[in-house]
């Protein structure tokens, strides 16, 4: 198929190309969009032969649930069977924002979106661009993140061309993403709320709102054949193409391994924070950012392993991060993109 790609930033909303955006969902068709986490790839949530669609485009899983993606809050009772008191806590908090709820799902929404599930992942973006959007193709849009199955999801309209041109029949190019990490999805089917992924709602803030919050052990485990609940669970994911390993202890240490590590490489990256890049001079570097700005660490990853794709590298060392807050989405992140391959200095 010929895919369109059309141009929509939030400060210049064209109504009319929203529309046919759209109508290609009502139609069956898919759309990928951008959001405020990063660029997601939309069907009908509530048409099984799109979704099917979704999972054939990525090469993804059927087993592995699709998000729906809301516009408004009362389109929530159409799709759920109950929205729990601590669930509603979550929500007034935290929605429209990057944050995936998990409730019992009706028979409104297809066991294909699901991945045969009876629970129902639910998203509220507060991207303008995806809500105007969501709005135009009928209220529920199933999207997963707009790349191929296991590759970096995209922060940049051009890897989503790169990867699903030909694939989807529009993408709306809204520019760059400015999270850049998947949304933190939670399980409020239980009475502890339990964290499926991290993201950039942590779990120190969902406990501000609710007393506590779990995190499912199986998020860094490698081994864990348990069918997955949430996107990421159990799939590598986020991967570049290249071979890719973590270093973590103190920064010396981590460094001096770091630099051991590539010594006998031709093509390679060193994944490092501003902070340490005097140490790594002559080296191939790529600067994630500084460590006193997460915020900005969680942006650039992805965009930096697209860009060893791009480059070829063939190895990719990374430094790794405090796992308090966002940094709990970055870690799950590096570790899966490097397949769990962790050394310690």
């Amino acid at each position: 198929m010929n895919t369109k790609i059309v141009s929509i930033t939030e400060d210049n909303i064209d109504p009319s190309l929203i529309k046919e955006a759209g109508e290609i969902i009502k139609r069956g068709g898919l759309v990928a969009f951008p959001t405020e986490t990063v660029y997601g790839l939309g069907g009908d949530a509530l048409n099984a032969d799109s979704s099917k669609k979704i999972y054939a485009a990525k090469g993804r899983p059927s087993d592995n649930p699709l998000i729906v993606h809301i516009y408004r809050l009362e389109d929530l009772d159409y799709i759920v069977k109950e929205v729990p008191e601590k669930a509603k806590k979550i929500i007034d908090a935290f929605w429209p924002g990057p944050l995936t709820l998990i409730f019992e799902k009706k028979n409104t929404v297809p066991y294909e979106t699901t991945g045969g599930l009876d629970t129902v992942a639910v998203r509220f973006p507060i991207h303008q661009v995806a809500a105007s959007f969501i709005e135009a193709a009928g209220g529920f849009v199933a999207a997963p993140s707009a790349n191929l199955s296991g590759r970096p999801s995209p922060t940049l309209a051009k890897y989503v061309r790169e990867d699903l041109d030909g694939r989807v029949d529009m993408i709306i190019d809204g520019g760059n993403i400015p999270i850049g990490l998947e949304s933190t999805i939670v399980d409020v089917t239980r009475d502890i709320p339990m964290i499926l992924r991290p993201g950039y709602v942590s779990k120190e803030m969902l406990e501000e709102v609710v007393e506590r919050v779990d995190i499912d052990p199986t998020i860094l485990d490698a081994s864990c054949k348990d069918r997955p609940k949430a996107p990421g669970m159990r799939y590598r994911h986020y991967a570049p193409k290249a071979d890719m390993c973590i270093v973590r202890g103190e920064d010396k240490k981590v460094i001096d391994k770091i630099k051991e590590l590539v010594s006998d490489k031709d093509n390679y990256v060193i994944i490092s924070v501003d902070e340490h890049m005097k140490d790594y001079e002559g080296l191939n570097t790529k600067n994630i950012g500084s460590i006193s700005h997460p915020d900005d660490i969680a942006s650039n990853l992805y965009r930096i392993l697209r860009e060893c794709d791009d480059e070829e590298v063939t190895y990719i060392a990374s430094e790794s991060f405090d796992d308090k807050g966002i940094g709990a989405a970055i870690m799950n992140r590096l570790i899966k993109a490097a397949g769990h391959k962790i050394i310690n200095a």
